[in-house]
């Protein structure tokens, strides 16, 4: 906090002890403080697209709408065009993926999990991981795609 200093009146008037002494003033410049919030404010929201899953893939297009979110942070399971499974960014080998989802699914109170694969994944291999998913006791599974995909006719496009 900075304190500035008033002078002391100059003329007429009654003569004082101290009269010569500065006051010191009782405001707080916000001025820096406003600043300050307003770098870290765009500094959030450059930073905040950069916060998502970051298994790079190639997701397919499809025309489906957005699905709204929970209050949980969600969970998303990954899979790249190698066949490779991911729980968030961490690589999970298939023979412990099912005790992995389970001891998940106990935990959290929503039992909806976002899968994420490749477009270049083979569906046999989707269809298995689901299987895995279900098993592990997430029924809720969502199909994570790109939204510019093709529309087959449905009205809207």
């Amino acid at each position: 906090m900075a304190a500035n200093v008033i002078k002391p009146r100059q003329g007429g008037g009654r003569h004082r002890r101290g009269r010569g002494r500065p006051q010191v003033m009782a405001e707080i410049n916000v001025t820096p403080m406003v600043d300050v919030m307003l770098v870290l404010l765009i500094i959030f929201m450059v930073a905040a697209p950069l916060l998502t899953v970051g298994v790079p893939l190639d997701l397919p297009d499809t025309s489906a709408e957005a699905v709204p979110t929970d209050q949980e942070e969600p969970l998303t399971l990954s899979i790249d065009a190698s066949g490779a499974v991911f729980l968030q960014e961490t690589a999970v080998e298939d023979g412990g993926l099912l005790p992995m989802l389970a001891a998940i699914a106990a935990e959290r109170d929503s039992d909806r999990i976002y899968l994420r694969a490749d477009g270049a994944v083979a569906y046999a291999r989707v269809a298995q991981v689901m299987g895995a998913l279900n098993a592990g006791g997430f029924s809720n599974i969502v199909l994570v795609t790109d939204g510019d995909g093709p529309t087959f006719g449905a009205a809207g496009n």
